[in-house]
């Protein structure tokens, strides 16, 4: 059967069809749809972790415990994980480990565009790089047979344009309905692939935990005896990668032959349909005698891949002349112009194939920013805190919009978690202001924790809004340890924020709902005044959320009130429009408010001086 699959789905179900029976993960753009769609397949397991490492660890005990595994991040989370990942690259595996790093190039929804196929270099990990939807599956399931093979964690490396891209993809069975229809046949151990041992341990028999502490626990004197196994067995990898199918040379003309992988290879393949390719599926360890074979059977040779010169510096370290980043930017994604145009301006190509495309009048299209929502409860608390100017220093969520104006009420920003601990280390500098430090509800339990703590412990006046609106918001509506139901569809415990905090030291509690906006000003002009660390915990659901939608009832500006003050546009709801009527005296636009964004949430009405906005009266 053939069905059209993005990239994240088609990893979901190449990990099904390797017999994954347990898969963790923190969502993060673009890697989030996998466990999602993972987590509706028979027979396995899936979780939302509290933050990446967690999900590492999570899948290396499964893995102990000879049951294929699979945690997946953004590429960013590999950075919180990367202390997990390290270690288990030293201890091996039981059975399969994958752990996939979706990049992002161009940054569409993250803070850099790193490239994690060098956390697979630094940890002596074999990376695999599909290049479609139908590898992101057949690629899934051969890196957990490299994994059992070599022993060792596989990193399957996506990028944005193979996440959310979408093609058709070959449909196979799952391990386990492989395993039963082979059970009595006796030639099936010769038939299966390699990690037939372990794939056979995904049945439902009850294993133990290994007691092998020589090589699952690392104390020093373990570790300096693990460290040599793991050079030679990356070495030995390496060999395998000179006949991985995966690797393969497509023939072409001489005259140019171009070495890649991932998406880079189609670009590659529409704008030079005619050269030379070796398109590499496995990007660590590389084919060297492959790569020597190839190189020598051209006449020039070129790298084409998206960010860091990777495979380009590699190469080079062979002694191979080749170009790269000299041509094409290690900046951006690519696509067919940017590679097209490149190539031209190197004279790889001749100009005559340079396509500009006639213009388009489009009009005068408005800006469109991106903007809280209608109806969002993190508002109040930016509009507030714009109006008290205290240095706010943010975090990774829906509320780093806090930063675009009007409501301009964020000041840095760098991971998740970081917005406590940098306020902390500033007060610690000396800095002469109160600092606040704001953190969604999920980003707390992801990585805030340890940093309110050390807050606690080591003694500044920060004030800390955690702003919880019963979800991880900003990547789709994710559970998490404060929602009350598991990715499975379990009720779960609902963590309650307010005792966990006091649970941490600190004395200065309050939770505030979310749209009060007198009182959270209030609260943080008492909080301001002490000198010792406080929580604000702003409460109410996403205003995306069913349950916040049940509640939507516009609001009206009564125009015999409004006077054009302007205030309400302070708070930068979409909802709210400036009209086409003027006020007599100020001869300024008077308010106007989209009854199909409107929300009904107040907030507007509670900064408006003269009652002018109101919910529709009566008729």
């Amino acid at each position: 059967m053939i069905r059209l699959l993005s990239g994240n789905e088609a990893v979901a179900r190449g990990a099904w069809e390797a017999g994954v029976a347990v898969a963790s993960a923190y969502p993060g753009t673009p890697s989030t749809e996998i466990l999602e769609e993972f987590a509706r397949f028979p027979n396995v397991y899936a979780e939302w972790a509290t933050n990446e490492k967690v999900a590492v660890d999570v899948a290396v005990g499964a893995a102990y415990m000879g049951r294929r595994a699979l945690a997946t991040m953004k590429h960013v989370g590999l950075n919180v994980a990367a202390d997990s990942f390290m270690y288990a690259s030293m201890t091996g595996i039981e059975a399969g480990l994958v752990i996939v790093t979706a990049d992002d190039p161009a940054m569409h929804s993250s803070q850099n565009e790193q490239d994690n196929r060098m956390f697979a270099k630094f940890g002596r990990v074999p990376c695999l790089e599909p290049s479609d939807s139908q590898e992101a599956k057949d690629l899934t399931i051969a890196a957990f047979e490299l994994s059992e093979r070599f022993d060792t964690p596989v990193l399957l490396r996506l990028t944005t344009r193979v996440c959310h891209s979408t093609s058709a993809v070959e449909l196979g069975e799952s391990a386990n309905q492989r395993i039963s229809k082979s059970a009595n046949d006796e030639s099936a151990n010769v038939r299966m692939a390699v990690g037939q041992s372990a794939i056979c341990n995904l049945q439902s028999t009850i294993r133990t935990f290994p007691r092998n502490p020589a090589k699952y626990v690392m104390v020093p004197s373990n570790a300096v005896k693990r460290h040599p196994v793991i050079e030679v067995r990356i070495r030995a990898v390496a060999e395998f990668a000179e006949t991985y199918p995966f690797n393969r040379i497509e023939p072409g003309d001489r005259g140019l032959g171009i070495i890649t992988a991932g998406v880079a290879y189609q670009y590659a393949k529409e704008v030079f349909s005619n050269a030379a390719v070796l398109k590499l599926g496995m990007t660590w360890p590389l084919p060297e005698k492959l790569i020597r074979n190839f190189a020598a059977s051209v006449d020039r040779l070129i790298v084409i891949e998206e960010l860091d010169p990777f495979i380009e510096e590699a190469v080079k370290l062979m002694g191979i002349p080749c170009e790269g980043k000299s041509i094409f930017s290690l900046i951006g994604e690519f696509d067919p112009r940017v590679v097209r145009e490149s190539a031209i301006k190197a004279g790889l190509l001749p100009a005559a194939l340079h396509v500009t495309l006639p213009a388009v009048d489009v009009g005068p299209l408005p800006g469109r920013p991106p903007v809280l929502c209608a109806g969002c409860p993190h508002r109040g608390a930016f509009y507030i805190l714009n109006k008290l100017k205290v240095p706010v220093n943010g975090d990774i969520g829906c509320y780093t919009l806090g930063l675009i104006p009007p409501l301009s009420a964020i000041h840095s920003c760098g991971c998740m978690g970081a917005g406590i601990a940098v306020a902390h280390g500033a007060v610690k500098a000396g800095s002469s202001e109160r600092h606040v430090a704001v953190i969604g509800d999920s980003t707390f339990f992801h990585t805030g924790l340890p940093a309110l703590a050390n807050v606690v412990y080591n003694q500044s006046n920060v004030v800390t809004i955690i702003m919880d609106n019963r979800v991880t918001g900003m990547t789709g509506h994710q559970e998490n340890p404060g929602t009350g139901h598991t990715l499975m569809g379990k009720t779960a415990p609902r963590i309650e924020l307010e005792p966990l905090v006091r649970a941490l030291g600190v004395k200065h509690v309050k939770t505030v709902p979310a749209f009060h906006v007198d009182e959270i000003e209030k609260t943080l002009k008492e909080y301001l005044k002490l000198d010792e660390p406080a929580v604000l915990i702003t409460e109410e659901p996403c205003a995306l959320l069913p349950e916040a939608r049940k509640r939507w009832v516009p609001l009206v500006v009564l125009a015999d009130k409004c006077n054009g003050c302007t205030l309400c546009f302070r708070i930068g709801c979409p909802a709210i429009l400036k009209s086409d009527e003027l006020d007599e005296k100020t001869q300024r636009p008077k308010a106007l408010i989209d009854a199909s964004l409107c929300t009904g949430c107040e907030v507007c009405a509670q900064v408006c001086p003269r009652d002018a906005i109101s919910f529709r009266p009566a008729a």
